[in-house]
This record gives structure tokens, sequence and C-alpha cells, in this order.
């Protein structure tokens, strides 16, 4: 500046009145620059002596005061009173907020949000008002916030692009009232479903994409794409399906499996998803050499390899070893040895393709349960979830057990979510087992239709809770009527009878048939109590009482079931028990399993009729040719035998469709036959048949759900017993058999597995009653 001004006093050369003029502009100048070079003075302070607040009605004038922080006298800066500003807008009440000094007093202006009068959702189809409800934050009668309101409208979208929608739309409309209240409406455009329309696998050559594509929880669209909800994408259940690839391949040896990567590509469209599993399966591997060893002298190794159930040569399986490990502890407790810890050593042995597992039986350490907390449970009692665990407080703690126990809880079906974890407790060598679990809807009140091939169209109402009362215990009721029956249905069910691994069964049902099979009507009620457990790994065990009271009427048939009708009330009290053995309770094969079933009743129990029912059945079922193909065999049986009082139609044996394909209710067995009029089917006291099927794909692409089988039933019922009533002939009295091929088409629909079955009988009687189709729900065994 001062070099500035030398030039410019340089260049002055005037007049004396100019002389003037150039010396006023120079100080000018100099003030000028003095301005602009003039140090920052130092940010103005505050003191107020008052502090005054417009604009509120709902909010208190102290409430906002203590969002702003300043206080009667106190010196406050710009910088502060700028804070104090951003703290009452961080508050979220207020629309607009201005605060200024005037004088010694500060104004805090400010304009409120208004309340929400109600919410309500408009062009929603496919997610209920009381479903998207809980999920938004903004609430009736609460102050109205903008961000809270955008954030409801994007937690909105999300649930509809969990299912597969990911086009939809959320915008918030606000509908001004009186009193400073609005409307807050959620206007919605769902959009269509964007489905997977394929899932391709690359990288796998064991098993085909098809068979593959069955063990996905993720679905291609298929013909019944508007009502199947799998078939849409999310990501969640993608990852899920990676995971069960694993399990799937790990089960059935392939240790080396892995999916490299997932791609999903969203077409042009818009409107479908191309899924893409890109895998590497490795080389399946066998079990080699098995062996305990342990360091402990207490340990018996030979005994504990003794209670190793998996077979050198067999398929390697991770879930195998985890059953050997469980079955060791458990073999150590019956020991008397406490922390016991079983670790599996696998050696791997490329050359010859199979995995060495060396059993290490060691002490772990002494740490004990301090307590089992619960928590989440509002309906589900305390009890109800601490029976699934085998251990209490004060028990060593067993890692694997806990597992264990967190999988039961979640088998139970009472919760949408249960997460098991132990932490440490009140010193190293406790722990405090956590249970959090989130509850969800188990009761369930359905109206329906039935069709059965035998008794036509009926209707339905069923009542079912699996977790009564909080109890896990469960309650059926159910009321069926039809054409020619109507029957009621009421049964419960304690799965820890008095505190112990035993189930106490009660059935209750009446039965009413109209001309069902014969010129006859039938009543029969049953009141049946049972109790059931476990005998083994495999087996169960289940007796019963039955007392069954039934009644024939209006017969106009021939003579063997008019004299049965003359009896009248008839009331059989017997006991009986069941005996099952399951293979599929411990896994061991993935592709095979068998179930055997062995039952009878003893009659007699205050009753003048006394006999003996005995039933037996055994299925068996495997999958062949890389688990593309179902054989399945099933061998099924029953004899009726009377020590005193004879049966009566009600009690024998039928052969229907449910028994034996190809033929009607009582279409095959003895009957009684005058020729004419007369031609009653009488059922038998001895039954036998063997079924034989095949199910199989058909070539037409999964999705659709449609698969095809063939099958082959052989069978018979005979012995009637008493037939000295008879007015006429008793036609096939004896053991011939009948026999029949046929085909099944199976069709996976959203109402269950339909099987429809097309029957041709290949050895048959005269007098017998073909059904060449029909109609049933396909069940598993």
């Amino acid at each position: 500046m001062i070099w500035m001004l030398g030039r410019v006093a340089h260049k002055v050369r005037c007049t004396k009145g100019e002389a003037k003029q150039q010396v006023a502009l120079v100080f000018a100048v100099v003030a000028m620059a003095c301005m602009f070079t003039a140090t920052p003075s130092e940010a103005q302070n505050y003191r107020f002596g008052s502090v005054k607040v417009d604009g509120n009605e709902r909010v208190d004038a102290s409430t906002i005061l203590s969002y702003a922080g300043i206080a009667r006298g106190q010196t406050v800066s710009a910088a502060q009173l700028n804070e104090a500003y951003q703290r009452i807008v961080a508050s979220g009440l207020f629309e607009s907020v201005s605060i200024e000094p005037r004088g010694s007093t500060l104004v805090i202006s400010v304009a409120e949000y208004p309340t929400i009068n109600r919410i309500s959702f408009e062009g929603n189809r496919r997610i209920k008002d009381k479903d998207l409800e809980p999920a938004i934050r903004s609430q009736s009668r609460r102050v109205f916030n903008p961000t809270v309101v955008e954030a409801d409208a994007n937690t909105i979208v999300e649930a509809y692009v969990a299912q597969g929608r990911l086009s939809a739309r959320v915008t918030p409309k606000v509908i001004r009232r009186s009193n400073n209240r609005v409307d807050l409406v959620f206007e919605i455009l769902e959009g269509s479903v964007v489905e997977i329309e394929r899932i391709g696998i690359v990288g796998n050559s064991a098993y085909s994409d098809r068979r593959l594509r069955r063990v996905l929880q993720t679905k291609q669209a298929g013909i019944l794409r508007s009502v199947i909800g799998s078939d849409t994408f999310v990501a969640d259940r993608i990852e899920f399906d990676k995971q069960v690839l694993r399990d799937f391949y790990l089960s059935r040896g392939y240790v080396d499996f892995r999916t490299t990567a997932v791609n999903a590509e969203l077409a042009e469209e818009r409107d479908g998803y191309f899924v893409t599993f890109n895998v590497q399966e490795g080389q399946p591997f066998n079990v080699g050499t098995l062996t305990v060893t342990s360091d402990l002298p207490t340990v018996d190794t030979d005994l504990f390899l003794a209670a190793v159930k998996t077979k050198e040569g067999s398929t390697y399986s991770p879930a195998k070893i985890e059953r050997d490990i469980s079955r060791l502890e458990a073999t150590a407790l019956r020991q008397g040895l406490d922390f016991i810890r079983v670790e599996p050593r696998i050696s791997r042995n490329d050359r010859d393709l199979t995995l060495d597992v060396e059993y290490v039986v060691s002490k772990g350490p002494r740490i004990f349960v301090e307590r089992i907390d619960i928590e989440g449970n509002a309906t589900t009692l305390d009890r109800v979830i601490r029976r699934q665990f085998k251990v209490a407080e004060g028990d060593p703690f067993n890692p694997r057990e806990i597992r264990e126990s967190a999988e039961r809880i979640r088998a139970l079906g009472y919760f949408a979510n249960a997460d098991v974890n132990a932490r440490e407790g009140s010193s190293p060598d406790q722990v405090v087992v956590d249970v959090d679990v989130q509850e969800q809807n188990t009761g369930s009140l359905s109206f329906g239709g039935t069709y059965s091939s035998s008794n036509g169209f009926g209707l339905n109402i069923k009542f079912a809770e699996t977790n009564f009362l909080g109890r896990g215990q469960k309650l059926d009721l159910s009321v069926t009527t039809g054409v020619d029956n109507r029957q009621y249905l009421f049964s419960f069910s304690e799965p820890a009878f008095l505190g112990r691994n035993v189930e106490f069964g009660l059935g209750l049902s009446y039965l009413e048939t109209n001309d069902q099979i014969g010129n006859y009507d039938t009543a029969i009620g049953r009141f049946q109590p049972s109790l059931s457990f476990p005998v083994s790994d495999n087996g169960s065990l289940s007796v019963r009482y039955t007392a069954l009271q039934s009644e024939i009427t209006n017969a106009t048939a021939g003579g063997v079931i008019t004299a049965e009708a003359a009896q009248g009330k008839v009331l059989n009290s017997s006991l009986g028990y069941t005996y099952t053995f399951d293979s599929r309770r411990t896994g061991l094969n993935p592709n095979a399993g068998f179930r055997l079933e062995f039952g009878q009743d003893f009659g007699g129990l205050g009753t003048t009729n006394r006999f003996i029912k005995t039933t037996a059945k055994a299925v068996a079922q495997t999958l062949v040719l890389n688990e593309e193909v179902t054989l399945r065999a099933t061998l099924e049986g029953g004899m009726l035998n009377y020590q005193q009082g004879n049966s009566r139609i009600v009690d024998r044996f039928f052969m229907g469709p449910e028994v034996m394909r190809g033929f009607a209710p009582g279409g095959i067995g003895p009957r009684e036959n005058d020729g004419g009029t007369i031609n009653d089917a009488l059922g038998g006291n001895m039954f036998a048949v063997a079924r034989f099927e095949a199910e199989f794909p058909v070539g037409l692409p999964e999705e659709y759900g449609i698969s095809g089988g063939v099958f082959m039933d052989v069978g018979s019922v005979w012995n009637v017993g008493n037939t000295s009533a008879a007015t006429g002939s008793i036609l096939y009295d004896d053991f011939s058999t009948r026999s029949v091929v046929g085909v099944s088409l199976f069709w996976d629909t959203p109402v269950g597995p339909l099987r429809f079955n097309f029957s041709k009988p290949i050895s048959k009687r005269a007098f017998d009653k073909e059904q060449n189709f029909n109609l049933t729900l396909s069940t598993t065994f």
C-alpha cells in the first residue's frame, strides 16, 4: 500500500486546485485501504435478560428451552445461538424454527409439525393393512415427521421387494385437517411380480439340474405362478439355497463341494430373473478306517468303538459323524465320565478317495450350566422350551447338546425365530444359556371342500392348534359332511405327560354313513386314550385303550348283514399296542429308508366279544438312477380272530382304493349273492396286499410340478366267519388274489400334492367292482 501511495505522489503534477482534489482522493484511497486491511474484530457476544417462545401449542416452552440450552443471564456467542437452533430443529417436533435477538430478549419462534389424525393405505391388495401397520414408525395421534414418513415409505417398498415386486412404488400424501392435524395416506403401486424364469446350474455332473432344483427352496415360475410364492426372486432365499446345495452334496460324500458364484440377471423388460449357480462338485469320498483313541485311563476304547454306527466303506457324511459323536458322549455319561469331549480327526486319502476318522476322547474343561434364560415367549410357557434341553442348571456344559437343543426348539414350529447362545456366567467355570424366541401363530381355522372318489363332495370345517394355551399341546376339531357320510373328530395330545418323554393322546370320533357300500346305514362312535414313548433310537411304542360302539340300521340287504343289524348297538372294548421302527430317524442313508409297524388289539375287556385284531405294515423306499427315480414297496396285512362272538361288517377289513387301487370300496372279497338282487360286499377277517410303484420325471419342466409313475397292486381279502344267516351264496370267501396295474400322474399344487391314478385290473372275479380312476392326495411314507 505504501508503494502505491509513492507512485501516486510521484505522478502528481498539477495546479493548486487540482492538488487539493488529488489530496482528497489520496485520503479516500488510504481510508479504503485501512478498512480492508483492518484486523477482524472479535465475534459478538449476547446476554439476554429473558427468553421468549412464540408459536408453540402442544410443546411446552420449557421443553423448547431445554432443547435450546440457553439460560437467562448467560453470555452466549453467535455460534452458540446457531447450535441452539440446530438442537431445536433436530428434535423433529417443528416444521420451522427461528431465533432472533431483540435487545435483551431472545425470541424463539416455532411452527409445530401437525399431529397425525389417521393413517391409511391405498392401492395395496397383496399385503393387507394389518401387516403394513406394525412395520411403519408413524402412528396416529403422534407428531408428523417427514423424515420418518419417508423411511416408512421405503419400509413398505422393501416389504414388496421381499415378495418379488421390484417395481413397487410408495408415495406418501398429506391431507390437511383442522386444529393442525393431517391425514397421512400411503399411495401404493404394487407392480407385478418379478419371477425367476430360469434356474441354471453350471459345473454339475453327478446330479442333473432337475434333481438339484428339487432341493432348492427357490423355484422357477410355472403354470401356477400367480399363486406360488417361491418362484419370486429373494436374495436371502438364494443365500439359503447355497447352503442347501452344500448340505445335499456333503451328505453324499462330496466334501470338496462349493458354490463359486451365483449370478442373478434381470431381463431387459424387468419382468424376470435368470439365476445361475456355478458349482464345483469334486469327488465323492467314502468312510475309511474308524478308530477311537484316548489318553484317559478310564476310557475303554473298544467299548466306545462299539458305539460307533457308521460303517467303513459307506458314503461319508458329516451328519453320520455328528451322530457318532453324540453316541460316544452318551456312552461316556453311562460310564460315569463327566466333561468328556469327542473330537473327530479326519485323514484324507486322495488315492482311494476315503476319509479315515479318528474319534479322540479327551477331558474337556470343567464348565457348568449356571442357568437358562428364556426371553420373547409371551404365550409359550418356559417349561415347554426347557424340556427341549437335556441339560439343566448345574449340569456339565456340552456345546453339542446346546446346538441340538436349539434345533429341537426350532422344530417345534411355535416360533418364527429362535436363537440359542451361551455366554460366560458369574465365574469362568459357569455358562449362561440365553434363549431368545419370536413367537408366531400356531392356530388355524379352515373352511373347505372335500372330494372322495367313494363318497363324493363334502364340506369340511377344521380348527387346529399346535400350541394350545402355550403348553405345547395339540388340539384338533373337525366336522366333515358329505353326500353319504358325516364325521366328527376331536383329538388332543400332551407331548410331555407328567413331565416325562411320554405323549398322551385322546381321540373321540363319531361317524355316520348312509348306504356306503351296501343297503344299510352305520353309526360308529370311538373313544381312544393312548400313551406313546420311544424305546430306541428308531423305535417307538404306543399303548391304547379303545371303546367302540357301532350300530347297523336301515338294512335292506341279504341275510348276513340283516342278522348283524338285528344285534343293535354293540360295544367292543379292547387294549392294544403298536410298535413302530423308522430307519429315517437316524437318516444314515439319505436315498433310502424303511418303516415297520406292528400292532394288536385284545378285545373282551368288560364286554362279551373276545377277539384279537392284528395288523402289520412295512414300507421301503429308495432313489435310483442318480436319484431321478423313486422306487417304493409296501406290504400290508391284517387278521381279526374272534374267540367269543362274531365279527360284523363294521369290524371286518375292506379293500378300497386307499388299500388296493383299481377297485371300488368293497369291490373285492367275500360277498353274499343270490344271483338276483342281493350282491352284498361283506369284508373279511383277513387281508393282505403288496403294492409296488415307481415315480419318475415325464420330461416336462419341473416348475410345472408334474411327474409320472407306474404301479402294480396284488392282494386279497377273505374269511367272513359265521355265515349261517346267509340267504344267498357266499362267494370268494377263500384266499384268491386280485392284481391291478396302472399309471399315475403326480401334480404338486398349492392345495397339496395331487395324485391321479388310472388303473386296469389284470386278475379279478366276476362280481368284483372296478374303479379305473381315482384322485387322492399324494403322500409319502
